[in-house]
């Protein structure tokens, strides 16, 4: 079996005085809090779509990345060296999880029928490469929007071929996922959504969009898939307004459609950025409502409103995101899923190293200073003690529904000032900060 990672050998943990590039400086997989490992915790995956499909191109140019299997003319065989690649590269980094798109593991054929046939065969390679390996699948989902065929969308497409089309596609995604032991499907619009409003039937696109999940959610109970689904939300790019735009949006649109109880979110941090929200926004809406499922990890750049996918380094968002992670009481069957690529100009393969130990030391680090956070309970007193005037009296009354209008301007007109307290916002930026420098 051939090497391509031949220079690494298993990324080690060093701690933090450890001045090796290849080695963690905070993550310990083995560390136990809380009653779990940190491996356990953090549930980190490898993107195939970025670590072995990226090629460094860009709008400007072609790509830059130096792979053993970028010369292969041959697609079916490069797909298999990659699913080899992809085992040794999990295995080295020490990360239990990989995700793909269907498109990412095996080429299109001329045909569906062709296609499928050429999944079936990469996913034996995959189950093959799996009985000796304890690397496992975290999700699987569909790429309908590379191919021309999406240019007016998949389930929400003006033409009913291409609805059906992408049906067929999906299926086939959740067989081959139940069929790796997928512990979740997602479902990622792509380009589900509009340019203009002046060629659009939105009501139609949204209802077909309904349908298309209902089905999805029939078809898993006919082939008994038990994973979670999850969708992804994202505001814009490819399509200037993505249906799925934020995770509020997608929280309505479920529970209008009757299908909240089937669906979560997958969260993405810089998604949350085009929607001109914070990581920590979309997660919260996403824990309070039961709907918290997993996490694409990357981080975006302020300056640029595109989607960069970079490796994340904040040790503030990490913080933050692990911080909602553990409110939740921790990821079940979802996990971190590095949706992050190494930069144009970081072309040699240790790059790919260097990415991912930077991705998992900055959300295991996060997490700890979360979880003491947490612990302290600092936080949670300061709001706890904020919100006290809800316990008793007419705040109690109103949490119990024993007041209306008119009692609330009986009340009103008792009183003879209204007192506020400081939100005290700088003291808990240095407590926060505080946490993170000492952590």
């Amino acid at each position: 079996m051939a090497e391509y990672f031949e220079n690494i050998k298993k990324i080690p943990y060093e701690g933090a005085k450890s001045d090796n590039p290849l080695a963690f400086k905070y993550y310990n997989p083995d560390e136990v809090i809380g009653g779990k490992s940190m491996k356990e915790h953090l549930r980190f995956a490898v993107a195939y779509w970025h670590t072995f499909q990226g090629t460094g191109s860009d709008i400007f140019g072609a790509g830059t990345a130096i792979r053993p299997w970028s010369e292969m003319t041959n697609a079916m065989d490069t797909a298999k060296v990659k699913v080899e690649a992809n085992f040794e590269f999990c295995e080295k980094l020490g990360v239990p999880f990989f995700c793909f798109h269907d498109r990412d593991i095996a080429p299109e054929g001329n045909s569906l029928k062709e296609t499928n046939k050429n999944l079936d065969e990469i996913v034996n390679c995959i189950k093959e490469r799996m009985k000796n390996s304890k690397v496992k699948l975290l999700w699987g989902t569909t790429n309908a929007f590379s191919n021309p065929r999406f240019v007016h969308g998949a389930s929400t497409s003006c033409n009913a071929d291409i609805f059906a089309y992408a049906a067929a596609q999906v299926k086939k995604a959740m067989e081959i996922t139940k069929e790796l032991g997928g512990q979740n499907y997602v479902f990622w619009g792509g380009r589900e959504g509009y340019e203009t409003l002046l060629n659009t039937d939105m009501k139609l696109e949204l209802d077909n969009m309904a349908r298309f999940l209902k089905m999805a959610v029939d078809y898993a109970k006919e082939i008994g898939f038990t994973g979670q689904f999850l969708i992804e939300p994202k505001p814009k790019e490819p399509t200037k307004h993505q249906y799925d735009f934020d995770t509020a949006t997608v929280l309505s649109f479920l529970k209008s459609n009757g299908l909240d109880q089937f669906f979560k979110m997958n969260i993405e941090a810089n998604h949350a950025t085009l929607a001109n929200h914070s990581f920590q926004h979309e997660l919260r809406v996403a824990r309070i409502n039961n709907a918290l499922g997993s996490i694409d990890a990357n981080q975006g750049d302020m300056f640029l409103g595109w989607d960069t996918d970079q490796f994340p380094t904040n040790i503030y968002e990490t913080t933050s995101a692990m911080y909602e992670v553990i409110k939740m009481g921790g990821f079940t069957t979802g996990g971190l899923n590095f949706d992050a690529k190494v930069r144009r100009g970081s072309f040699e393969m240790d790059d790919l190293f260097y990415g991912h130990i930077a991705g998992m030391d900055a959300f295991a680090k996060g997490f700890k200073i979360a979880y003491k956070l947490i612990s302290d309970k600092k936080l949670d007193k300061f709001i706890d003690e904020r919100y006290s005037s809800y316990k008793t009296g007419i705040g109690k009354d109103i949490r119990d529904g024993k007041v209306g209008f008119k009692e609330l301007e009986q009340y009103a007109l008792s009183l003879d000032k209204v007192t506020n307290k400081s939100g005290r916002q700088e003291m808990l930026e240095a407590i926060l900060n505080q946490y993170i420098l000492e952590g």
